[in-house]
């Protein structure tokens, strides 16, 4: 069974369609990019699949004992989180909240937790520095190792590179790469279709209410769809 099934889902707001009658599924360890123009409702789609939105109609099925707290996100970020006035390591903890629950305090595997993302992600030596003193690729690579405090499973990201000059950019597509490679399932939105082509093995192309395009990436650069970009 599929790590996650999007079963003829339409998306909406205030009874206006954004995504109509969409399919896919995705397996354990796959890397789906979804592209698409502005306003195409791929951030929806995100939201949908966090359970933070419900489908006009159509269901979103999870299977392989995938829980809601095994799911990691990296929205994106705004100028007002920038400024954030607390220690990267504050800041990398709160991805465990929602393991901690009612408990006033992090557990000593919560703790752990949080040192071994901060040294994967290359942070450690900044765990004591102010959040917003950071530079930009800083503070991503700090929000990524906070998703990944909450991602046990799968990861979602909405433009994580949107910002980044491109050196910080390639930085963070290559630790997403890595991450995949480590096993962890990547959702992510990208207008970036250059890094979609080199890293993801699946594409989600979505456009006019619908999908364009879904399958692997081999197929999309072969498909009418993917042509402009062979």
């Amino acid at each position: 069974m599929p790590q996650l099934n999007c079963e003829n889902i339409t998306l909406g707001y205030d009874g206006k369609i954004v995504i109509s009658e969409l399919s896919f599924s995705i397996d354990a360890g796959d890397y789906l990019c979804i592209i698409g123009d502005n306003g195409s409702g791929k951030s929806t789609l995100m939201k949908a699949i966090l359970k933070l939105k419900s489908p006009m109609s159509g269901q979103i099925i999870t299977g392989e004992g995938l829980a809601a707290n095994e799911i990691g996100y990296l929205p994106q970020q705004t100028v007002v989180q920038k400024d954030f006035p607390a220690t990267v390591r504050e800041v990398v903890s709160s991805g465990c909240l929602n393991r901690v629950g009612l408990r006033p305090f992090y557990n000593s595997v919560e703790k752990q937790m949080v040192e071994e993302n901060m040294e994967k992600l290359g942070i450690s030596a900044l765990a004591s520095r102010c959040y917003r003193e950071l530079s930009d690729g800083q503070q991503q690579r700090t929000l990524l190792a906070r998703a990944l405090c909450a991602a046990q499973k799968i990861l979602l990201l909405d433009e994580p590179a949107a910002g980044l000059d491109p050196v910080a950019s390639i930085d963070m597509y290559s630790l997403i790469s890595k991450l995949n490679q480590d096993g962890l399932t990547i959702i992510m939105i990208s207008h970036d279709i250059g890094a979609a082509l080199k890293y993801a093995t699946h594409i989600l192309h979505i456009a006019n209410k619908m999908a364009l395009f879904y399958g692997t990436k081999e197929d999309y650069l072969a498909s009418e769809a993917g042509w402009v970009y062979v």
